[in-house]
Parts: structure tokens; sequence; C-alpha cells
């Protein structure tokens, strides 16, 4: 790969180091580093102060350079990922402690998991069926590897996971006697109540998770059977699993760019997370095309360039122009007092990071203004 100093502007990358933001080529992804890394720091703070480690969730960013600074300043003891694609390219970058947070099923996805610990990395992925146990031992044994399992508890979202602490214990045993295996704990992450509004509703939604997993913890334990790592807890809900007394690890994601649906959440005090518990910084950097309409500006940034599935992406640091719709290679702008004008920039928050990051190729950091890093966003793509 050439040097990124040899690359196009325009081209191969969206900007260069040294640059101003005026100068960047869009549509593509900014990042706020002051921003970045004041999240970083106090979700840092806030796991140390309680005891916590925190696995941080690099299929929200995808970015080897995101989750070093994760690691660096912000206290991150591992990563976590939802492919074992996405786990190869962080194990290969020397990441040291991989968790696929996610089932692993395929005798070729299988294979490539047991041969992930030959890169230097421990090795987790999550269990809910006898059968993948089988699998993933014969895989471990025929590669000479571990593969530390934890057992998934469905807690409420509705996906992958068993739903009993009789059928957690069962699958325990048969992991902690497979060859090539190793028992490792629980992962019970609540999903579907992150995106709640109310503090409140998604209180009580965690409560019956944690309700599930203590019992769980509990008849483990009565087997024998020690969770080194009991893990869930997201960006809208970690505060609740490191005040249960039975989760020890968080897997944040969000928290470190934040997104408008995400931001509209409310904290225990009735305000938007984020104006107050975090801030914006990522955006999707996007310059007018077109102002053929009076009340309407034409953006460079449409579908092509983010993800709507959680809602429009919001201007940030205006309210007197509002992006309302969107083609394939366009966004329209509403704005009734005309006052933008063709090549005037804007920073959007999209409404949903994680795929909105997976359809670019680079984050353009930038400091006071000016270019500082360009990142490739390495697990770009990695969907297998």
């Amino acid at each position: 790969m050439k040097d990124i100093a040899d690359l196009e502007v325009g081209f191969d990358v969206p900007a260069l180091p040294g640059m101003t933001e005026a100068e960047i080529a869009t549509p593509c992804l900014v990042l706020d580093l002051d921003a970045l890394e004041r999240n970083l720091r106090k979700m840092g703070a806030y796991a140390a102060a309680h005891g916590m480690r925190l696995r941080v969730h690099g299929k929200m960013h995808k970015s080897v350079d995101v989750y070093r600074l994760q690691e660096e300043i912000g206290g991150a003891c591992g990563i976590c990922c939802q492919k074992v694609s996405e786990a190869e390219v962080f194990a290969r970058a020397g990441v040291r402690d991989v968790l696929v947070s996610n089932q692993v099923r395929g005798a070729a996805k299988v294979d490539r998991l047991a041969r992930l610990p030959t890169l230097g990395a421990r090795t987790l992925c999550c269990v809910d069926d006898p059968a993948n146990v089988a699998e993933l031992s014969a895989a471990a044994v025929r590669h000479g590897t571990q593969i530390e399992c934890l057992v998934e508890i469905d807690c409420g979202a509705g996906r992958c996971g068993v739903s009993s602490t009789s059928d957690v214990v069962a699958l325990a045993r048969a992991i902690d006697a497979a060859p090539g295996l190793k028992f490792a704990g629980l992962q019970a992450y609540q999903g579907a109540m992150q995106h709640l509004d109310r503090y409140a509703d998604r209180k009580a939604k965690l409560d019956v998770a944690v309700a599930m997993v203590r019992e769980a913890v509990e008849a483990l334990a009565a087997e024998g059977l020690d969770c080194d790592i009991v893990g869930g807890g997201g960006t809208g809900s970690y505060y609740f699993e490191s005040a249960s007394g039975v989760y020890n690890e968080l897997q944040c994601g969000s928290y470190a760019f934040m997104d408008a649906d995400y931001g509209r959440i409310l904290d225990e005090g009735g305000q938007r997370i984020d104006r107050g518990e975090w801030e914006n910084a990522l955006f999707l950097l996007t310059s007018v095309m077109s102002h053929a309409k009076a009340d309407r500006a034409v953006v460079d940034a449409g579908l092509k360039a983010q993800s709507v599935d959680s809602g429009l992406p919001v201007v940030f640091g205006r309210d007197d122009v509002r992006y309302v719709k969107c083609s394939d290679e366009h966004g329209v702008i509403e704005d009734p007092s005309g006052a933008l004008t063709v090549g005037d920039r804007l920073r959007l928050v999209p409404g949903h990071c994680d795929p909105t990051c997976n359809v670019h190729d680079w984050y353009v950091g930038v400091r006071n203004g000016v270019v500082e890093v360009v990142w490739p966003v390495s697990a770009r793509g990695k969907a297998w």
C-alpha cells in the first residue's frame, strides 16, 4: 500500500494532514479529536471507578486506530467484534483480547475462529447451542488452540441466547468438558432497551436482565463453574450493569462517537445524553452542491454515504436548516431563509453511526479546524 502522503486527495483519500476542514473532499467522515478523546477518557474513568472492565465494541467504528486510542487513553481491556472477519483485522493489528460477541456457525467460520489464537490473541465467542460446542471443540483440537466460550443469555433482546438457567448450566458444563474449549462466563446484553427514551423504562428492562444473570451466576457457582466474564452493557445502560453487583465487564460502543438516535435518549435527570453525558465526535461532512430552489439546498451526502435505518441525520450546531430527505447521491436541506449557498459545508450527525461508518474508507481526524490524522476504516465491509 502506498504511503498516505502519496495518495490523491478526492480520489484515494478525502484529506491529508495539515489541510483545513474547508479543503476536505466531501462527503466524508470527520472526527472531532478533542470531543472523541474526552468521551474515551470519561468512559474509561467511569469503568475504573466502578470496578468494571471496559471491552469496547469494535463493530461501531471498525477502526484499529480508534481502538488503539481507546486502549491508550480510555482504559479498554479488549475489543468486541460481531464477525470473525472483523476479529481477524484487530488480531492481526496486535489486539490481544478479542471477543466475537456473537455465535460463530458454519465450518469455514469456525475454522477461522480456531486459528485466531495463532495470531497471539485471546479468543472468545458466544454459544447458545450444544451442537456449536462440538463444532468449536473439534476445530480448536484440530489447530491445537483454545477458544474461550461465553454462554449467551437472552435477557430480553429476543435474538440469540438461551432463556433458562438450566440451559445455561447445561451449556457451561458441555463447554467445560470439551477439549480445546474453556468456559469463560456469560454474555448478557440487553440490546432491545438501549434506545428507549426514558431512563426509568430502560432501568425496568435491565432489572429483569440482572435478575436472570444473578440466578445463572449463582447456579453456575453451585456447580463449581466460576465466571471470569459477565459481560453486557451498552451506551444506554452501562450505569445499570455497573451498579448490579453481578456484571463485571462493559461492552459499550457508541459512546465514543455518539449519533442522533442515541443522542435523543434521556438521562436520569431527563436531559438528552448528547447534551451533557456524551459529545458528538463523529460527523458526516457534506457540501452544498445546488440551490436551484429558493427554500431547498441540495448536499452531496445521500443514501450511499450513510445509513438512515434509525432516522435522518441532524445538522449539527444549526437550527435554521434541516436535513429532510435523501436519494442515492443527494440530500435535501430545508432552508426557508436562504441561509446557505453553493459550497457551504455542513456537519451532519448520522442517525446510526455503526452502519454509516461501514460505508466509508477513511476517518479524517480534525483538531482546531486542521486535519491531524487520516485513519482507515480498517474492518470496513467485514460481514462474514
